[in-house]
């Protein structure tokens, strides 16, 4: 319904078109996307953003998910997948590409001092276990997981608790 010019516009245009969801980029003339959501925010707009950038390094992914993202996905993501997550995003959920979360999850551990890596690294899971730990940062729920992996509710059930427990994570 609108398009930005730089960041500094963006509670002005979503006051005035009152958006459903915004697709906002990290990189922007003026203020970046961060200080964007920051402004969103504290004008108290409650629309979810999805991050859709070129830009993939872990720091700029939390920043951003802190800040006030619901999504971050990058450029080259399919149309049906943004599709996807447009609406996921707009019906309460959140999500995080899954080479994000590959990034996010070795990036944490490998911190020297986070001892849950130390207890538990990514190593210990299975490339089943992987998958369904992608799915979930991903923002699915059970049912929609046991449906993309083609295995029972209850079996992924049992996989996540024992994803949480080899991570030594409560949820």
């Amino acid at each position: 319904v609108a398009q930005a010019a730089n960041g500094a516009d963006i509670v002005t245009l979503v006051a005035e078109h009152q958006p459903d969801v915004i697709l906002m980029d990290i990189q922007m003339p003026q203020v970046d996307g961060i200080a964007a959501l920051q402004l969103l925010a504290a004008a108290g707009a409650t629309v979810p953003v999805i991050i859709l950038t070129t830009f993939d390094d872990h720091e700029r992914v939390l920043q951003a998910m802190q800040a006030g993202a619901r999504g971050y996905l990058l450029k080259d993501v399919a149309l049906e997948v943004l599709v996807d997550a447009i609406y996921q995003v707009k019906n309460g959920g959140s999500l995080l590409q899954p080479a994000i979360t590959d990034k996010i999850l070795h990036s944490f551990l490998r911190q020297p001092n986070n001892t849950t890596a130390a207890a538990a690294p990514v190593d210990a899971l299975s490339a089943k276990e992987l998958e369904i730990l992608r799915l979930l940062a991903a923002g699915f729920s059970n049912r929609e997981i046991a449906q993309s992996v083609f295995k029972s509710e209850g079996t992924v059930k049992n996989q996540v608790s024992a994803i949480l427990l080899k991570l030594g994570v409560r949820d």
